[in-house]
């Protein structure tokens, strides 16, 4: 538990001194001109993305969870992103997932199935995005060399989608496969029947899910469309805010790419990793200072905002008991124990 909030002081600190470092005695009088109106619309944006996964989660959940309405879903993805911020990796956010729809007759490996649904239609929308921002780039040649460096990305991408493809294609053998790896490692009879039986929860539900109507699964795609719409301007109100233009694309780009690399950092929110990595991008068009401002507010709105707002909703909906165990990385075999 010190060790990580040792790494979420290590990650605040790092979010402001990035742009303090980069943006010198020129910072502070951007952050005093900037327009309060925009600020408060930008906040405002944030609670629209919750509302948005909500909305998704309640879809994918096909009505699986008694009593969660649209106000208790979006509490519940309050939580959650508080956690995902909170934690390195966000590995916080699925077990704090888990255990909010236990309450609501979910069981963990169903839970872990409607996750990995989600990030299977996060996947595809952001390999969907920078096949698209590629070709733009290279038909408009913006920048060549940022089109070679979206090759990696995309890349990475189209491998665990087409892996994602295989497991769910031929995912017998894989349960055989690890049913067969827990008897070599010497695992426990009891455990390795517990393990095995959370798993086939795990396939039935993600069968279930995958199975849904045509409709339900386009609807959730859609709504995760208008998420990451809608999250990914905020840097280009930000730069509006600065008096300074972009274009929405290029804006967009930046998040995309720094936010993958923060993912490296494993620091909460990415610290240092997507500070560093936006500023190579932004501070050649907008200089130093108005990058440095641009990320300060940008990062406030996406990350300070997210653990502010989030925190006293994560401790009424799930308390303290919860927030120790995500701090010191317990895994989800300490959540309440599925129904036989």
């Amino acid at each position: 538990m010190t060790r990580t909030l040792w790494l979420l002081g290590i990650g605040l600190l790092a979010i402001m001194l990035v742009p303090l470092f980069l943006g010198g005695s020129g910072l502070f009088a951007q952050l005093r001109d900037f327009p309060l109106s925009i600020f408060i619309g930008m906040l405002g944006m944030v609670v629209v993305c919750w509302q948005l996964n909500a909305l998704k989660l309640r879809i994918l959940l096909k009505g699986r969870a008694r009593g969660l309405n649209q106000t208790r879903a979006f509490g519940v993805i309050m939580a959650t992103e508080f956690a995902i911020c909170a934690t390195p990796g966000g590995t916080g956010g699925p077990l704090t997932l888990i255990t909010l729809l236990t309450r609501y007759g979910m069981k963990p490996a169903q839970t872990t199935a409607i996750f990995a649904v989600d990030q299977i239609i996060d996947l595809v929308f952001f390999l969907s995005s920078m096949i698209a921002l590629t070709l733009y780039i290279v038909t408009k040649a913006v920048d060549l060399h940022i089109g070679w460096l979206m090759g990696v990305p995309i890349l990475l991408l189209s491998v665990g989608l087409v892996l994602i493809g295989l497991l769910a294609r031929y995912h017998d053998r894989t349960i055989r496969l690890i049913a067969q790896s827990l008897v070599r490692f010497r695992i426990k009879p009891e455990r390795r029947q517990r393990l095995n039986r959370r798993l086939l929860v795990f396939r039935n539900s993600l069968v279930d899910t995958l199975g849904m109507p045509r409709k339900l699964l386009i609807g959730a795609f859609v709504v995760s469309v208008a998420h990451w719409m809608v999250r990914y301007s905020v840097l280009y109100f930000t730069v509006i805010g600065l008096g300074q233009h972009l274009d929405w694309s290029w804006t967009f780009l930046v998040q995309m790419l720094s936010m993958a690399a923060g993912q490296l950092t494993l620091l909460p929110g990415g610290a240092g990793g997507t500070e560093i990595s936006s500023s190579a991008l932004l501070a050649p068009i907008l200089g130093q200072a108005t990058t440095a401002a641009a990320i300060l507010i940008w990062r406030a709105v996406t990350y300070y905002f997210y653990l502010v707002a989030g925190a006293p909703v994560f401790m009424v909906m799930a308390g303290r008991p919860l927030l120790r165990r995500i701090l010191k990385g317990k895994s989800e075999d300490e959540t309440p124990s599925e129904a036989s």
